[in-house]
């Protein structure tokens, strides 16, 4: 089978879930012998995540503008890609790129299939425009498509609203790769990790993710400063890149008089990123709209307990009881933190039992295999 993956950004600090969502299928779809291609715009990619890519062609495009990417490429080369794929996948779904794949698909009769990742509810910035983009095209393309893959139970409703016969939606939730989180950290390594970034030995509340609005790292600031007294140890560590939100944090933490405290690390990967995890007593998700948290995965996969707002899609692993829920709002993340930071063993006992559960159920291997199956339906069924 030959599949073409269509996703925007690729890029790990600036892409988001769905790069890594693309990223990690992708690799899984080659290892499992299919031939996989990749479409997206050549903003931010590094040479290190295209060598993780083995087997997997990389088609990077160049974009007009990077804040409404508008991508460049030849006709002749988009019909070329999607005449040669069983079937095209597209992720995401306020791009360009998308339009003209699906423009591409439709006049060519090539069978498609749509993960918008929760992005289907209006939210956030430009609301007009993803108005008229729904009125213009946006529409269409999901009620069109051939296969349409929620995330999770509640994003069904989405496609519903768009039209879309219930038969042809497949829940397929996000997965994790251990071997990226490696457990060959020694304690050793934790404590050059704290020392490099000046963390010392107390206990600390992480928050991973972009330095967004719709992340939440603001009602996370708002919690903690509300509970600092109570727990006079504890430091809050914010990893991720700055999307916009950086400068009214620190002057919000410089207000607080909490610099000591309070700690901003920037984008970390790799080994740094596992020793984040690994080294947190407490990750905290607070976003304010998000399909399903992938962070979840990889604090689930290094043990580290998780407290999260209601609006991250993780509905499911708060049913089993390995994650604690609160609404997205300063007042109920402080409690919530203060119910598991009082009881610390029964804390540690939910990051074991996360840990489990997600080496059962979100894996990316077996989300690859769950995305060939529903594939090889579409290849061999046709339009």
């Amino acid at each position: 089978m030959k599949v073409l993956n269509v996703v925007h950004l690729l890029d790990a600090v600036t892409g988001g879930g769905t790069a890594e969502r693309t990223f990690q299928l992708s690799r899984f779809f080659a290892k499992s012998g299919v031939a996989c291609s990749v479409l997206t715009m050549d903003i931010g990619i590094s040479r290190e995540r295209l060598n993780r890519l083995q087997g997997v062609a990389v088609i990077a495009i160049p974009a007009i503008s990077r804040r409404f990417p508008l991508p460049l490429i030849n006709p002749f080369r988009l019909v070329s890609l999607v005449r040669q794929a069983d079937v095209i996948h597209l992720m995401n779904h306020w791009t360009a790129l998308n339009v003209f794949v699906y423009w591409t698909c439709r006049a060519l009769g090539r069978p498609y299939a749509v993960c918008p990742a929760g992005a289907l509810q209006i939210y956030g910035r430009t609301v007009f425009l993803k108005k008229a983009y729904n009125w213009i095209v946006g529409r269409r393309l999901i009620r069109n498509a051939d296969a349409c893959i929620a995330i999770t139970q509640a994003e069904t409703r989405d496609f519903l609203d768009h039209g879309v016969d219930t038969r042809r939606i497949h829940i397929i939730p996000n997965g994790i790769d251990p071997e990226d989180f490696s457990e060959d950290i020694s304690p050793d390594e934790l404590t050059d990790f704290r020392k490099r970034h000046g963390l010392g030995n107390q206990p600390v509340i992480l928050f991973m993710g972009r330095l967004n609005p719709i992340k939440g790292p603001d009602l996370l600031l708002e919690a903690f400063i509300s509970i600092s007294k109570i727990f006079p140890t504890h430091r809050l560590v914010f990893v991720g890149p700055d999307n916009g939100l950086y400068q009214s944090l620190k002057k919000t933490v410089d207000a607080a008089h909490l610099e000591e405290r309070i700690h901003f690390l920037g984008y970390l990967a790799g080994r740094g990123k596992a020793c984040a995890y690994r080294m947190a007593d407490v990750l905290v998700i607070p976003s304010r709209q998000e399909a399903m948290s992938i962070v979840v995965l990889e604090a689930g996969i290094c043990g580290t307990p998780v407290l999260a707002t209601d609006r991250c899609g993780l509905g499911d692993l708060a049913a089993e009881g390995v994650v604690r829920l609160v609404e997205p709002t300063p007042e109920a993340i402080s409690k919530g933190l203060l119910e598991l930071l009082r009881h610390p063993a029964e804390m540690r006992e939910t990051g074991v039992r996360l840990k489990q559960s997600v080496f059962e159920n979100y894996l990316w291997q077996t989300q690859a295999q769950h995305h060939l199956r529903v594939f090889q339906e579409m290849a061999t069924s046709g339009r």
